[in-house]
This record gives C-alpha cells, structure tokens and sequence, in this order.
C-alpha cells in the first residue's frame, strides 16, 4: 500500500443531499454545545437518530448489544456478516466519533458504516459505547475502551458474545475523529497488558481527533470554511475532555501525541497503521504530522488521502469517496490479516 499526500483542492463541491445534511448536523451541534460547557442532552437526542440491533440479518449483517459493566453503562454492539459465518474473519473494535461529548454505536450513522464494514471487509465489528465527556472526563473513555478489550480477551465472555469464527488473534482498533483519537491511545495503553489470546494486529484511524496550543495552517486557513468541525468546537471539546485544571491543556500527551510532551513510542511494537486524512478537514495538519511522527519511529505507518473531502466524509455513502475508504481499509485489513 503506498502512502501520498495530495494537493488540495480550492473549494469543496458536494452533492446537494450531502451539503444539506452536513449544515442539519453543524447546525445541531452548535445548539448542543452550552456556553458553560455543558452538553443538552435532551436536545441531542432529537437529532441523534437512534437504531435498534436487529436478530433478523439485515444487508448481510445481524447485530446484537453486549453489556461489559452496567455500573457504568458501558456496552457495545456487535455486527456480524451473515454470509461468512464459517470462514475466520478478523475482529474489529470501533470506536465512535463525537469529539468525545456524543454519538454512540446505536446512533444511525455509526450503525450503518459499522454494518457496511462488517459486510465488506468482511469482519465481527464490536463497536464501543464509551462514557461521554463532559460527565465523564478523560481517562474514563480510554479506561472504558481498554477493559472491552480485556472483556473479549476473556475465553468465557468471548464464547458467550463473539461468533466461533471471529478471531481476537486477529484483531484491528479503528475509529473516525475522538475515536481514532482513541485507536491510537487506547492501543498504547493496551501494549502494556499482556492479553491471554487478543492480539492487536492493525490499527486504522480515520481523520483522528489530535490537537495541541499551537494552531497550524490548516486550523486557521480552513476554520469557518468547512461544513464539519471548528476550532470553537474542537476547542469545546477538547476543554470537556480534560479534567479540570489539567497543567497540560491542549498539549496533554493523549491529545498532541506527537508534541512536547508526547509517549516515547520507540520501545513499543506498533502494528501497522493506516492514517486516513482529507483536504478540507482542519484537523488535516495534525493528522499528516501523525503519520509522520510514526515514520520517524520506524513504525509501519501509510496514510491515505482524499484532498477533496471533509471532516467524517465516509459516514455519508452518497459521497463516491465513501465507498473507496471502505475499500482502502479492506484492501490494509486484508493484507495485514494474511501475514
């Protein structure tokens, strides 16, 4: 797989049902996000379109929930392709998006790529619910994100809720924005724990949510320019995640990774990892900087890029781009799998 990074396009051009959707959902965001830091959760689930999992397959894909620990509501859904139910397919652990203060594996968006992955890959996708901030403060969601994996890691819980041909030898993290976010932290945190049969063989983070004190070229030239993300958001986000009076601020090591005071990742036997990234996403220079923070460790890192597409692009299927990170990310699955 080669990794490019393109040049970028001077205006986006969108299908006018996908333009709509885009300004729906901005606009919706900004109404959520209070001025206190709060987040309006009776508003949110107006417009947080919700699905219930399905025994009967739907496209190919049955779904199902499964409760880690109901003290503090974590669960997460699984969805498991029909069609391959006697070949060994790799298991997928999702995390969702939401800039860490919403979206769950129920929300329709999140169940639809999931199922679409679960499909195409063809993969067991366990997509997480981890606790929201700012309720729930870092390191509660990275907490949440490692004890499922240590959950699936368990032989009796795995038997119970995984398929007989879903292989956790075999298993990728993956997530779009705080989720990819959490790919990359919750794997660091996870290669300090000696697992019983999960191995974590691939990592694929989709446009992850990294920041830091500085603002780069992309934050400022692209802010207000593009239909998902600002830096009055991410900077929302960013002050709901962290604890308070947090010494680090922006430069936490979980948020600006590859910043000053970011982990010494030489010594830690990274997978490879798949960075995706898009020309009008404000996060672009953070993510680019990822890659190659990675590079510079020798890790086995590519990147893809669409330089025509936005923040999130792939939860939209009518975009065409859509449908080929679907295909990068298969085409990276499966020639990691078959290693």
């Amino acid at each position: 797989m080669k990794s490019t990074i393109a040049t970028t396009q001077n205006s986006l051009s969108l299908p006018w049902k996908t333009g709509v959707a885009l300004w729906v959902l901005n606009a919706a965001f900004n109404l959520v996000l209070r001025k206190d830091g709060t987040v309006n959760r009776g508003l949110l689930k107006l417009v947080d379109l919700r699905r219930q999992p399905s025994s009967e397959p739907i496209n190919g894909v049955k779904t199902y929930d499964v409760v880690v620990d109901p003290t503090r509501k974590l669960w997460f859904r699984v969805f498991v392709p029909t069609q391959y139910a006697v070949e060994e397919v790799p298991v997928m652990v999702f995390f969702p998006g939401g800039g860490y203060v919403a979206m769950s594996p129920d929300s329709k968006m999140y169940d639809d790529v999931c199922r679409r992955f679960a499909r195409e890959l063809p993969a067991v996708v366990v997509s997480v619910d981890y606790r929201l901030a700012p309720e729930h403060r870092h390191p509660a969601q990275h907490d949440d994100g490692l004890d499922v994996l240590k959950f699936l890691d368990n032989e009796d819980s795995r038997s119970k809720w995984l398929p007989e041909n879903a292989n956790v030898s075999r298993c990728f993290i993956a997530g779009d924005s705080a989720g990819g976010n959490m790919t990359h932290n919750v794997f660091q945190r996870a290669s300090q724990f000696k697992f019983k049969q999960l191995q974590i063989i691939g990592l694929v983070a989709i446009q992850p949510f990294f920041g830091g004190e500085e603002r780069t070229d992309t934050e400022i030239r692209l802010d207000g320019s593009v239909p998902i993300l600002s830096l009055k958001q991410t900077d929302f986000f960013w002050n709901a995640f962290l604890p308070p009076g947090d010494p680090y601020k922006r430069d936490h090591p979980v948020i600006n990774v590859s910043g000053p005071n970011g982990v010494d990742i030489s010594g830690i036997d990274f997978p490879p990892t798949l960075v995706v990234v898009a020309g009008f996403d404000i996060l672009r220079d953070w993510q680019i900087r990822y890659y190659q923070w990675l590079k510079k460790f020798g890790k086995d890192a590519y990147v893809v890029d669409y330089p025509n597409m936005f923040h999130d692009f792939f939860l939209f299927p009518e975009v065409p781009e859509s449908d080929q990170l679907i295909s990068h990310v298969k085409d990276f699955i499966h020639k990691v799998f078959i290693k």
